[in-house]
């Protein structure tokens, strides 16, 4: 188990509308005790910020790469960031 905290910039490409992805996101990350956001961009992509334990961070990429029934993933990318500046896992506007 590890204790250290990071934040994580992720963007999920692929054939994400109309199935509850970001709601399945926001179920998992409040699953595992993560607080941060997640919203879909008017391009297709689907972006949030995960802020936790590196082994949920890990936990969550790996929700993140199955997604709900009818999901299909092309590229996930993860980068270091700045801690989010929210209370719990919230889900944002489309943007």
């Amino acid at each position: 188990m590890s204790d250290v905290i990071k934040s994580i910039y992720v963007t999920i490409m692929g054939d994400l509308t109309d199935i509850g992805y970001c709601e399945f996101c926001v179920e998992g990350a409040d699953k595992l005790g993560l607080t941060g956001w997640i919203r879909d961009r008017r391009d297709g992509v689907v972006e949030a910020i995960f802020h936790g334990r590196d082994d949920r961070l890990h936990k969550m990429i790996d929700m993140c790469s199955e997604g709900p029934e009818g999901t299909r993933i092309d590229r996930i990318l993860a980068t270091p960031c700045n801690p989010p500046n929210v209370a719990g896992f919230i889900r944002r506007p489309t943007y």
